[in-house]
């Protein structure tokens, strides 16, 4: 009986409300013996309701993986969750292409068949595969139709019903929640729990969601191959095509990433029309980039998209877009224009400062966003924080980068060009200056500059990597500047000619960096082709081919043609004295050389008139120049050569302590005057002293230089030597 006096019989209901409501009922009607269900009739495969997958015990990989290669860590702790009576999740994460599925597929086979486990797939990547795979598989341990079908529509708590049977199973299972790339898929967990029937394996991009800290959650991050595996996996799914040697070049320029591993290793096994070996896919990834992997996985398997080099990280992107981080693309695309190598943090952190302004991308990174970005793809795996040279990096994998910059629209690659030019150029010291990344980091930046050029060629670019070329030469990083002015001088040709200005400083900074590392006569072939296109488009006196004449003369010394040194070194300093004065640092600089070569042709009478060149260099320049540390330096050297030691003992020491000081103990330049000093030592007879100079020599360059560097070899011989004339003792 209600208030209004209303009266109901059977069946009838009777509603009284004091605003508006929406009602609905359900009436079911069922026959003798028949079980009535909880809610409603709805069909878990009806249209309002989520569609069962055609199966959750078969594994939804389309290609099954081969051989799994460097997982045995994880493979092994794994093995032990199987064996045990459950209770455990294991999150296993990573960037897209790392091998988690992979992974997943060995698991879920090796419980089926060695541990008698029912296994489970679902595909956790969107809100409603989970559901109707969870539902299927609750269904599969017993669930009742009515049942399903009022979690399906809704009217029962889905998840918990899937895990009340799942507690309940009359068989221990493993369940594999695949691809849970967007953790709020799993409804604040509701999805991922644990079970003492069975072992639950999650796989996913994204690193560092609070759901992964449940108690019972095991984390494990998963990434590249090392080098002989990846090399390996190619071998297995291409035998015919090289041989191991052959497969770690292809799988070290495709960083070792299973799935780019694995998409050209199928590649190279299935061509029809044409059948490379491996060096020429080698060489072909050299014109075409890593981006030519994708055509290895037209026609495998379902789901082609997963496959998809460029593809399978764009899923991360859009999922970030959805979630309102678009600004993670624009962020990513930028990185796309730099290295695979680790970035300085520190490059980026003026923008979130506010202090520089990223003009014209699209969406905007600006102040406010940049971390939000930065977190987004850290947190999904498109990136990483790494340490290099004591400096915080992020850093992204080189197939990433190169799917990811053979994506960005060609409208917007010229914008994306400034501005990474415009982050590497605040971080680079101006001439004497200090860098925000400091001057060890300047190593760092060597790669991103000779990337940029190449992604974006062009006069600002080149003059960037120009300048960062000579910057890391300074620090004595002379391999990293030789590969970089190698770069950006075959770079800049094409883009800019090869008269071009630019283009001929990059090919000097490469000659002074084959110099440094004694390939002589590389060197001097280098110098003289720049000197004759700057002679021809510059004029004889342009203080650039003034330049080459003095960069032209070293190697020649020290290939023992001191004469045809002397001509250019003399042409370079009148033609200085002339252009730039008698001042300049560089005037100064071809003085100071002209010593040594002088001594080295017995000219001891113009090495004394000459030696005014350090009282000109105090004279004329800021206090601890360089210049003047180089010409005492100098001096003492030619000292040494005219076998005047006892004069070129001071001299030696008062470089070295200067270099030490300016330039630290272990810079090129300062284990340089340590081996003048040696030298002179020797001369005056303190074999000994000589001998403990050598020997902390030869550990200082073969760390710096490597071992098989041409000074390392002559000091571990003129060692020998000394060592034999001391007395045993």
């Amino acid at each position: 009986m209600s208030e209004l006096g209303a009266r109901a019989s059977g069946q009838g209901r009777i509603f009284q409300t004091s605003g508006d409501q929406y009602i609905q009922e359900h009436h079911h009607h069922y026959g003798v013996g028949a079980t009535a269900p909880l809610f409603g009739t709805e069909s878990a495969t009806s249209p309002t309701g989520p569609v069962a997958p055609d199966s959750v015990r078969v594994p939804q990989v389309g290609r099954p993986p081969g051989i799994l290669r460097n997982r045995e860590e994880l493979c092994r702790a794994l093995t032990v969750a199987l064996a045990g009576p459950g209770g455990d999740a294991h999150v296993v994460h990573g960037m897209g292409g790392c091998g988690k599925t992979a992974l997943a597929y060995w698991l879920f086979t090796e419980a089926v068949r060695a541990h008698g486990r029912v296994g489970f797939w679902v595909n956790a990547s969107e809100r409603m595969s989970l559901r109707a795979g969870m539902l299927a598989v609750a269904g599969d341990r017993g669930a009742a139709a009515g049942e399903l079908a009022a979690a399906a529509a809704g009217q029962r708590a889905a998840a918990d019903l899937v895990w009340h049977y799942l507690d309940h199973s009359a068989d221990a299972w493993v369940l594999v929640l695949d691809n849970a790339d967007d953790p709020s898929v799993l409804e604040d967990g509701a999805w991922l729990r644990t079970s003492p029937r069975g072992t639950v394996l999650v796989t996913t991009r994204h690193a560092t969601s609070y759901l992964w800290q449940g108690v019972g959650v095991m984390r494990h991050g998963l990434g590249v191959l090392p080098l002989e595996d990846a090399a390996q996996v190619l071998c297995d799914l291409a035998p015919d095509a090289g041989d191991l040697e052959s497969a770690r070049k292809v799988a070290e320029r495709l960083g070792r990433l299973p799935l780019a591993l694995t998409l050209a290793g199928s590649h190279l096994a299935h061509q029809l029309l044409e059948s490379w070996s491996m060096d020429e896919y080698d060489r072909k990834l050299d014109e075409e980039s890593t981006a030519i992997v994708d055509g290895g996985a037209l026609g495998y398997g379902g789901g082609q998209s997963r496959h998809l080099v460029g593809r399978t990280w764009q899923l991360s992107l859009d999922g970030l877009a959805r979630q309102g981080l678009p600004e993670a693309t624009t962020l990513l695309r930028l990185l796309s224009f730099l290295a695979a190598d680790p970035m300085p943090l520190s490059l980026l952190a003026p923008v979130a400062r506010g202090e520089v302004a990223l003009d014209g991308l699209e969406p905007a990174l600006l102040a406010g966003n940049l971390e939000p970005a930065l977190r987004a793809l850290l947190d999904h795996s498109l990136a990483e924080l790494v340490e290099a040279e004591g400096v915080r990096c992020v850093q992204a994998h080189g197939v990433l980068l190169d799917s990811v910059a053979a994506g960005v629209p060609t409208v917007q690659r010229a914008t994306l060009g400034e501005a990474a030019a415009r982050l590497l150029e605040g971080a680079l010291p101006e001439p004497g200056g200090e860098t925000t990344v400091g001057r060890a980091g300047l190593t760092l930046l060597a790669p991103h500059a000779a990337r940029l050029v190449a992604m974006a060629p062009g006069q600002r670019t080149t003059a960037l990597a120009v300048r960062v070329v000579r910057q890391v030469h300074e620090v004595g990083a002379y391999t990293a500047a030789l590969n970089m002015a190698r770069v950006t001088a075959s770079v800049a040709t094409r883009a800019l000619g090869e008269d071009h200005p630019l283009v001929l400083d990059a090919q000097e900074a490469q000659g002074r960096a084959l110099l440094a590392l004694a390939r002589y006569s590389e060197s001097a072939e280098v110098h003289r082709r720049t000197l004759e296109v700057r002679e021809r488009v510059l004029g004889p006196d342009h203080p650039d081919t003034l330049s080459s004449c003095h960069g032209l003369q070293q190697p020649l010394y020290c290939l023992g043609r001191g004469a045809e040194a002397e001509r250019l070194l003399r042409r370079a300093i009148e033609g200085r004295r002339r252009v730039l004065g008698e001042d300049s640092p560089d005037t100064l600089l071809a003085r100071a050389n002209l010593l040594e070569v002088l001594a080295e042709q017995g000219k001891s009478e113009e090495v004394d008139r000459g030696a005014d060149v350090v009282g000109d260099c105090e004279r004329f320049l800021p206090p601890d120049h360089l210049t003047t540390v180089m010409a005492r330096h100098s001096h003492a050297e030619a000292l040494r050569r005219l076998e005047r030691f006892e004069e070129a003992a001071p001299v030696a020491a008062r470089a070295l302590a200067d270099r030490i000081r300016l330039q630290g103990p272990d810079h090129p330049w300062t284990l340089s005057v340590l081996c003048l000093t040696g030298m002179v030592a020797r001369g005056r007879g303190r074999t000994a002293e000589a001998v403990a100079i050598y020997e902390r020599l030869i550990e200082e360059r073969s760390r710096v230089l490597g071992p098989g560097h041409p000074f390392v070899t002559e000091h571990r011989e003129d060692l020998a030597r000394w060592q034999a004339e001391i007395p045993d003792s």
